[in-house]
């Protein structure tokens, strides 16, 4: 009897150890090389909608990363589809927070000779992308507390500065807090991917970080991009059209009935190599 107890003790051990595995798993879904989707569904409950993360993963190897604003000569705000069609891109997402102007980011950003903001605020995350040699990634999240900031701007083309989400060592900067909305993020993994993550089920930062850091996604880098209705997600690819755009925002759209994308000033995007 105690035998046959104690084997059904591991036996049930064993079955719960596989079904919290299987309950942490992501299944990419390969739509060209390089480029992978996922719907990860959260552990962690939100007030509304399917508590899902929508996640793009994207090799550098083979996608050019562009970065396009309504401040720029001749253009003016577009929703992430209408920039998608507009510019003839694959993916796009938010580039950042903006000005009341609806043109000037609340960061660094810069892209070739277009500078739509030269001036540095205190948040120490920088994506860079289209390096100009081959000492740096050609993709990275700069963290300007542990990096040399002075250097890698000599290195990169395209930057758009936000708000750091993890630091250097992987750990969640964002105090836990009651507001809580939509939000759409900008990572990268420890191989060199870019990650575009968006959460129409609202959270708090705090948490939808731990959300992330919890997934089995290899994150190494997590920057904050907008929150709320303007979070904007859109994929067009043959093998996948997809648009999501984010609706709840505490003290401002406490609801879930948003469904039409807002016009957004700063987006980056993707486009494949030839």
């Amino acid at each position: 009897m105690k035998a046959k107890l104690l084997l059904t003790i591991l036996i049930n051990l064993a079955l719960n150890t596989y079904t919290q595995s299987k309950k942490n798993t992501i299944e990419w879904q390969q739509l060209d090389n390089g480029l992978e989707l996922t719907e990860y569904l959260s552990p962690k409950k939100s007030i509304l909608g399917n508590h899902s993360l929508t996640i793009l993963k994207i090799n550098p190897t083979y996608y050019n990363f562009n970065l396009f604003s309504a401040k720029q000569k001749g253009e003016q705000t577009k929703t992430a589809k209408e920039w998608a069609a507009n510019k003839n891109q694959i993916a796009v997402i938010n580039a950042g927070m903006y000005r009341m102007d609806h043109k000037t980011n609340l960061g660094y950003m810069k892209h070739y000779d277009f500078t739509n903001n030269s001036s540095e605020n205190r948040d120490n995350t920088i994506v860079a992308f289209n390096r100009k040699d081959e000492s740096v990634p050609s993709f990275q999240i700069i963290d300007k507390s542990c990096q040399d900031w002075n250097l890698l701007k000599t290195k990169y083309n395209s930057f758009s500065q936000s708000i750091r989400m993890l630091d250097c060592n992987q750990r969640n900067k964002w105090s836990q807090q009651n507001k809580k909305w939509s939000m759409v993020a900008i990572g990268k993994d420890k191989d060199g991917n870019a990650l575009f993550i968006i959460s129409r089920s609202p959270y708090t930062v705090h948490d939808f970080i731990d959300i992330v850091l919890q997934a089995p996604l290899k994150i190494y880098n997590l920057m904050y991009l907008e929150g709320g209705p303007e979070a904007s997600f859109h994929l067009n690819h043959p093998k996948k059209q997809l648009s999501i755009v984010g609706s709840y925002e505490t003290g401002f759209n406490e609801n879930d009935g948003n469904t039409t994308f807002w016009k957004i000033p700063n987006v980056i995007t993707i486009s494949k190599k030839p």
